[in-house]
């Protein structure tokens, strides 16, 4: 991904208004493990495939690969793409570039977090399931509404606080998110596969966005000192 700041905007490496009571090395950290969530998921969405026999990236979801056998390889996958998530909030919560639109993405980061663990622990993906109560649909409206949500109301912080080309790809990939999840909702089995991978390119590339950022604030303020 290219750059996601202005260089204009923190010549010298000199800490932004409200910078220097941030903790460089926390923010290096958690953007770190932001980025590191998503490598999870994109390793284990390449590696659960090869363990399943006859899977089908066209058609099978990833989902799929977190039920039966082999579950456990997805299902850590989803918990470190979790993890990587409420690292995000908390940055985003020790940064906050914004007033109530970013309060309410450090929310939506949060249960975001939250709804991806509840994906990996429970397995029931809406397949037929009729034991019990199926909420697998549920969670992944969860997912289309927050990850939709965090876009719209954390990019604006982010131009505002000298991070504009974060900020625009960040609502770039909030609108492909937001056009593609109805599409995938609406869309034919035969091809629930890769629009989910589209999507989760989608996800991370948001959370790319923000892991960014909080890891060159961290760096600034580090060398600043």
């Amino acid at each position: 991904m290219p750059s996601t700041e202005d260089t204009s905007a923190r010549p010298n490496a000199t800490p932004k208004s409200g910078q220097r009571d941030e903790r460089p090395w926390l923010l290096i950290l958690l953007g770190a493990m932001g980025i590191g969530g998503c490598a999870a998921l994109v390793i284990g969405t390449v590696v659960a495939p090869l363990f399943v026999p006859d899977y089908n990236w066209v058609a099978d979801t990833i989902s799929d690969l977190a039920a039966g056998e082999w579950e456990i390889i997805m299902d850590v996958s989803l918990y470190g793409f979790a993890a990587g998530l409420m690292a995000i909030a908390l940055a985003a919560s020790h940064v906050h570039l914004g007033k109530s639109g970013w309060s309410i993405g450090v929310m939506s980061l949060a249960v975001l977090s939250a709804l991806v663990i509840i994906i990996g622990a429970r397995n029931e993906y809406g397949d037929n399931d009729n034991e019990g109560v199926v909420i697998h649909i549920y969670l992944v409206y969860g997912l289309g509404v927050l990850f939709t949500v965090t876009s719209a109301v954390m990019q604006a912080g982010l131009r505002a606080s000298g991070h504009a080309r974060a900020g625009r790809w960040l609502i770039g990939f909030g609108l492909a998110w937001a056009i593609m999840v109805p599409v995938y909702l609406m869309s034919p089995t035969s091809i629930d596969g890769v629009l989910e991978r589209i999507l989760g390119v989608f996800a991370c590339g948001m959370v790319v966005a923000l892991s960014l950022v909080f890891l060159r604030r961290g760096r600034d303020t580090r060398r600043a000192e």
